[in-house]
């Protein structure tokens, strides 16, 4: 099997019927994004631009996305899979970078207006992290990435991305 026939494989056409409008949560970023990405840190702040792609996968019951800098060669690309779970209401999230050998698993749920992941296992030192979309519109959104040294009590902003939807 060639690598392309693995990708028209796990293409899908649009959402899952059975539970087509919980799986729009994130259905409704399929499609292609310009980022402006931002890292603050205690000693610098860092600013780049970059693309970010999401696709309808496994049959509409998940939303695949590849996030990459301006200028990054594949091998420095990052893709998060996200498939929904109707038994609690909730998304099994998975992103990963394998060439900086970053895995991330979660959990998303709205929460309001927004998108809530969770990080299911704690970094080092039990700090929590979350990561949020945020002022969500048809043609743009913003996405938080945030740190918890508190058990989830206060929230540090650490990443920020704003994304418009190409046209």
């Amino acid at each position: 099997m060639r690598s392309r026939d693995v990708l028209d494989l796990l293409a899908a056409s649009g959402p899952f019927a059975s539970y087509a409008e919980r799986v729009m949560l994130y259905g409704r970023f399929v499609g292609s994004w310009d980022v402006e990405a931002t890292w603050y840190d205690s000693e610098e702040v860092r600013r780049s631009t970059g693309e970010w792609h999401f696709a309808w996968v496994l049959g509409g019951r998940g939303v695949q996305d590849v996030l990459y800098g301006a200028g990054a060669p594949p091998d420095r690309f990052g893709t998060t899979l996200r498939c929904y779970d109707p038994e609690k209401d909730a998304w099994h999230i998975a992103w990963m970078q394998p060439a900086s050998g970053e895995f991330v698993y979660l959990q998303g749920r709205q929460v309001g207006d927004d998108i809530v992941q969770e990080v299911l296992f704690p970094v080092a030192g039990g700090q929590c992290e979350r990561w949020r979309f945020t002022e969500i519109a048809p043609d743009s959104f913003r996405w938080l990435g945030e740190v918890s040294k508190d058990g989830g009590a206060t929230w540090e902003l650490v990443q920020e991305m704003r994304a418009r939807r190409r046209a």
